[in-house]
């Protein structure tokens, strides 16, 4: 049996390693892009995302948050959400365009670590982020190029224009005044309700369908999400 003070360090430490976890995966997302095994490297980036998901949650149901785990999770989210989704993009597309190719990668690059920069200044969890935050903008890279990847398309004009251009707006929306629902508010009463997991089952059966294009599907309607509701509060309060 483990005694109080062994159970309350072990809670403790919780949040960081699913923290690590996320920082492994978008290690072995960027090995595995310099390998050319572009299809796991767009997987390990979502399992980034999906173990980013669960760290600051599990902080706050265990009452465990802290300033070192907010500096650490945000250092991970550079390498998993800026580093390795460059890398992907460019190893596989942008590569194509030469010095446009890696320019738009590095703005790419810099808006994440901005949007860190700025999200680590705010100490308080509000009910939309200021601008995409940085797993949606990685998730949307991603899905994109893995459903190239999924389809054979490289170095292909149409192709390599539509990855800039998506790079580009991706970086754009990052930095943003524009408000983007913020999950972490949702209730955890009852979380494990027989009715949220067969939500959550769902889900995960409609994404197994085809994922690279559902997923893109989601995280372009996110990143759109945004800008749709700023263009109704304009014409709201014009009327």
């Amino acid at each position: 049996m483990l005694d109080s003070d062994t159970r309350y360090h072990f809670i403790y430490l919780l949040p960081n390693i699913f923290t690590t976890a996320a920082l492994f995966a978008g290690f072995y997302s960027i090995i595995q892009s310099i390998n050319c095994q572009f299809e796991i490297s767009s997987i390990a980036i979502f399992i980034a995302i999906l173990f980013d998901a669960m760290d600051g949650r599990i902080a706050r149901l265990t009452k465990t948050e802290s300033n070192f785990g907010k500096q650490y999770d945000s250092l991970s989210d550079m390498v998993s959400f800026g580093v390795a989704p460059a890398i992907l993009i460019y190893n596989y597309i942008l590569i194509n365009l030469g010095t446009f190719g890696y320019l738009a990668t590095f703005i790419y690059l810099t808006t994440v670590a901005l949007r860190l920069a700025k999200f680590n200044n705010s100490n308080i969890i509000k009910e939309f982020f200021q601008g995409l935050p940085s797993p949606a903008a990685a998730g949307l890279i991603t899905s994109f190029v893995w459903i190239c990847v999924d389809n054979k398309l490289s170095n292909i004009f149409f192709v390599n224009c539509m990855a800039i251009n998506l790079t580009i707006f991706t970086s754009f929306n990052m930095l943003a005044n524009i408000e983007f629902y913020n999950g972490k508010n949702i209730s955890y009463n009852h979380m494990l309700s027989f009715y949220k997991i067969l939500i959550f089952l769902l889900m995960l059966a409609f994404i197994k369908i085809n994922p690279p294009i559902i997923l893109f599907s989601i995280f372009v309607f996110y990143s759109i999400s945004g800008w749709i509701c700023f263009c109704l509060k304009i014409n709201y309060n014009e009327k």
